[in-house]
């Protein structure tokens, strides 16, 4: 390798790594802060702890019922995402396939309301929640998070669709299948990369969506891990070692999905950005 590749090498390294420290360096300082007690927190917040004080989790642990909350998140997580890949995949490619102007209409029209900011929507999606009655449920706050999140997820589908030779559609309807049976047994396996993007981006997503739970869920006993830490939050003040520790509870579980199985997630983005 010559010097002068050598050395352009090195500034990229070095350049990547500046990156990577400024986008942990928020992470990092949480972290560290939750092992200091509330007055070294507020005497200095760049220092190390003098001593790490674990009981600091122990009090989250329990203050925000922290197994409660994560089943909760990991119940909201699943349905929402699951409803959203559901629809979204069937309707993706019957729109595809579809050659007509109501199906480019309804299109167009799913593709228009990804640009409407859920600002504009918040008010009237609640007084929608009250009047189905959806209200404090983690089932109806499921169907919200996959009726805003489809459009998206079928605009994805639609472009990943029309990478699929038709003709093996025409080949199982020669054999006798049906059209749900040739979504599932024979498009859907195929839809695999694009639906592993959707999949990630949308528990990410959810599981760091705050806004919307505090809207919809008014019962501590249906909070998510992010409501939770907000109950630590006091009028007068706060427990900021909690708050910080309960901000790491909250992240580890994703923390450690992405550790699990980061091949996984990397190759679904790769395949689904090349062949959507």
């Amino acid at each position: 390798m010559s010097t002068k590749r050598r050395i352009i090498h090195t500034l990229v390294y070095i350049f990547l790594v500046v990156g990577a420290l400024y986008t942990l360096f928020p992470l990092l300082m949480a972290l560290m802060n939750s092992f200091k007690t509330n007055g070294e927190l507020l005497t200095n917040v760049i220092s190390l702890p003098s001593k790490f004080h674990f009981e600091n989790y122990a009090r989250t642990f329990e203050k925000m019922k922290y197994l409660h909350s994560l089943v909760n998140t990991v119940l909201l997580a699943t349905i929402s995402v699951s409803l959203m890949i559901l629809f979204s995949a069937l309707a993706g490619w019957k729109i595809c396939r579809t050659k007509t102007r109501l199906s480019r209409v309804l299109f167009g029209l799913f593709v228009f309301s990804m640009l409407i900011p859920f600002s504009s929507i918040m008010i009237p999606l609640y007084k929608v929640t009250l009047a189905l009655h959806m209200k404090d449920s983690i089932i109806g706050l499921s169907f919200v998070y996959a009726g805003l999140g489809v459009s998206m997820a079928i605009f994805l589908y639609h472009g990943f669709v029309k990478g699929i030779p038709i003709e093996l559609e025409e080949a199982a309807s020669i054999d006798g299948s049906s059209d749900m049976q040739t979504f599932f047994y024979i498009i859907m396996p195929l839809l695999k990369p694009i639906t592993t993007t959707i999949c990630i981006t949308n528990v990410l997503w959810v599981w760091n969506d705050f806004l919307l739970p505090l809207i919809v869920l008014s019962n501590n006993k249906k909070y998510t891990l992010l409501l939770s830490t907000n109950t630590l939050f006091g009028q007068y003040s706060s427990d900021w070692t909690a708050i910080l520790s309960a901000l790491i509870l909250a992240a580890l579980p994703v923390i450690v999905f992405y550790a699990l199985f980061q091949k996984q997630i990397l190759k679904g983005i790769a395949d689904g950005a090349v062949k959507g």
